[in-house]
């Protein structure tokens, strides 16, 4: 069956996301397979992008046809951009480059991983669906994507049954990696925790910016996207800051590591130090290419219907709420709190001292000060912005908390 450009620009967004998670992944997991998915997904984009090209083409019969489809156009390019960012992180690790254990440790025991598991003869999985595995209880994982041979099914319904050979892709703990490998019929990794460092090197720094720009590119593409859905200026206005922000980080990585390199004793640890600038600037690139994309926002002309139709479905408004000190929210987890429950709210992205998470997940611990992104009917933010304690007028635009210190 022909796709329709609708079903092409949805497919691209869930897959750039899908790629972004498994490119870093696969470095900080030192896993093969994870990169070689990453290459397969950006085939498939390259496919997809070439369609959806002439598509355009052919649907433009006069001026304002070409005008109208501009926008798709830049939409489409901006998530190449991003695709092509995220293949080249993957081939950090197919190129054995070499990457600093230190890097590998501070990924690794993040808040949340993203791992790769395939379904093996004799799985208990075989047959079951996700909803009778219980997996988020049992592992702490919940499953992001499932790929099926050659297709993939993005935020798979509750109701999917496994088959054997399925490969799924997750998220969640460290430690809940080598329990869904050995449910899966696979060998654990053998993750250890990382040993307690002692002084702070020129590495450890370098290591620790890279990881910031990592979490600061991923949110940018997340927020990115809502701007486009809701021609939001206040959201593109937060991309752009995320973008310098990543200018500002990729300066000061090129700082430290060209520090790092005086205390090499061996040229062979080059590679180590050439994979931090090459991931690096894949970041950067990410945050640029998004960006780009909220120049769609930005734009006096109103969103094309079908890049709404592709990136959502919902008529709910997106807006934030200010978490303040004295809040039954502070200290809870947004597992706890159950705001889609209580207020009809999904929460899009977090930021904390200046600093953005893209789809917190459930086990993260709200704080006084976090500025929360939400997804929600009017309604149900007059709730969460009550249960907040933020007393800003239902009409006021969204704004960014005021700065505080680093806890």
């Amino acid at each position: 069956m022909r796709r329709t450009v609708k079903d092409l620009l949805s497919a691209g967004k869930d897959a750039t996301e899908l790629m972004l998670d498994l490119a870093f992944a696969s470095v900080f997991l030192d896993e093969e397979k994870l990169a070689r998915e990453v290459l397969r997904l950006e085939d498939r984009m390259g496919e997809a992008v070439r369609e959806l090209r002439i598509m355009c083409m052919l649907a433009s019969r006069s001026p304002e046809d070409a005008q109208q489809l501009a926008g798709v156009l830049a939409l489409v390019n901006a998530m190449e951009a991003i695709a092509d960012a995220a293949e080249d992180v993957a081939r950090v690790q197919l190129r054995n480059l070499g990457v600093p254990p230190a890097l590998r440790d501070d990924l690794r025991y993040a808040d949340e991983v993203t791992a790769r598991v395939k379904i093996r003869k004799g799985s208990e999985m075989i047959g079951a669906t996700l909803r009778d595995l219980a997996l988020p209880a049992r592992t702490g994982m919940w499953v992001i994507a499932v790929r099926r041979e050659v297709e993939y099914e993005h935020g798979p319904d509750a109701g999917m049954t496994l088959l054997r050979g399925d490969v799924l892709f997750m998220q969640g703990p460290a430690e809940g990696v080598d329990l869904m490998r050995e449910l899966a019929g696979g060998k654990p990794l053998g993750l250890h925790k990382p040993v307690a460092g002692g002084r702070l090197t020129d590495l450890d720094r370098a290591v620790d910016i890279l990881v910031e720009m990592k979490n600061a590119a991923e949110a940018a593409v997340g927020l990115a996207y809502s701007a486009v859905l809701f021609d939001d200026t206040g959201l593109a206005s937060e991309v752009s800051g995320i973008e310098d922000r990543c200018d500002a980080l990729y300066h000061q990585l090129q700082h430290w590591v060209l520090r790092a390199a005086r205390e090499l004793t061996d040229d062979d640890e080059l590679d180590d130090l050439r994979a931090l600038l090459q991931i690096g600037l894949s970041a950067e690139a990410i945050a640029d290419a998004a960006q780009e994309m909220t120049r769609l926002a930005e734009s006096p002309e109103e969103t094309h219907p079908v890049i709404r139709a592709a990136l959502s479905d919902t008529e709910e408004q997106i807006n934030d709420a200010i978490v303040q000190d004295g809040s039954p929210m502070v200290g809870r987890t947004l597992r706890d709190l159950k705001l889609r429950t209580a207020t009809g709210a999904d929460v899009l992205a977090l930021q904390r001292a200046g600093r953005w998470v893209n789809k917190p997940r459930a086990s993260r611990a709200v704080e006084a000060g976090d500025r929360l992104v939400v997804l929600a009917p009017e309604e149900g933010l007059a709730r969460l912005r009550e249960w907040a304690g933020d007393t800003r007028a239902m009409d006021e635009a969204p704004t960014a908390p005021t700065d505080r210190p680093r806890r």
